[in-house]
């Protein structure tokens, strides 16, 4: 695996602001097209909401998540996504390191997420543990996962 290069930088965004229109593409790009889905027809109002996390190089976003805050101690990780050229080379564990340290400098205490069968190992290498039975979401196979801050 290659390390992720020095000149990415992290960031958290709002839907108002130019990049998320990219983060909008990369989603829609990586996580709806390839199960034969649109962000095109999802409400994602809710958005405004919510912390995007993002990747940057040369004004490009390479990968992002979401994190949706769910009580004043728990957040969700979801929507992440990577440059399909990009996959396996570190970003996706960069961009989650920084996106649990954004959750923990505000004081959340855990972040679940739902993730998908195919990076259910992913994130067991990176400390998170699976609650319960595997269930279906958007068409494909899920697990329910969570860590605590340590």
């Amino acid at each position: 695996m290659q390390q992720v290069n020095t000149a990415i930088s992290f960031k958290a965004i709002s839907t108002s602001d130019p990049e998320y229109k990219e983060v909008f593409e990369l989603r829609e790009e990586v996580l709806r097209v390839p199960i034969g889905l649109s962000l095109y027809d999802e409400d994602l109002s809710d958005e405004v909401n919510d912390y995007i996390i993002i990747a940057k190089e040369d004004q490009k976003v390479l990968a992002c998540l979401i994190l949706t805050p769910k009580d004043e101690e728990t957040i969700q990780l979801r929507q992440m996504a990577v440059q399909n050229d990009l996959q396996g080379q570190g970003f996706g564990k960069a961009i989650v390191r920084y996106a649990e340290q954004f959750a923990w400098e505000h004081n959340f205490d855990a972040i679940i997420l739902h993730a998908r069968m195919v990076a259910k190992g992913f994130y067991e290498k990176m400390n998170y543990k699976q609650v319960g039975d595997e269930f279906t979401e958007v068409g494909i196979p899920h697990v329910f996962m969570v860590k605590e801050k340590a």
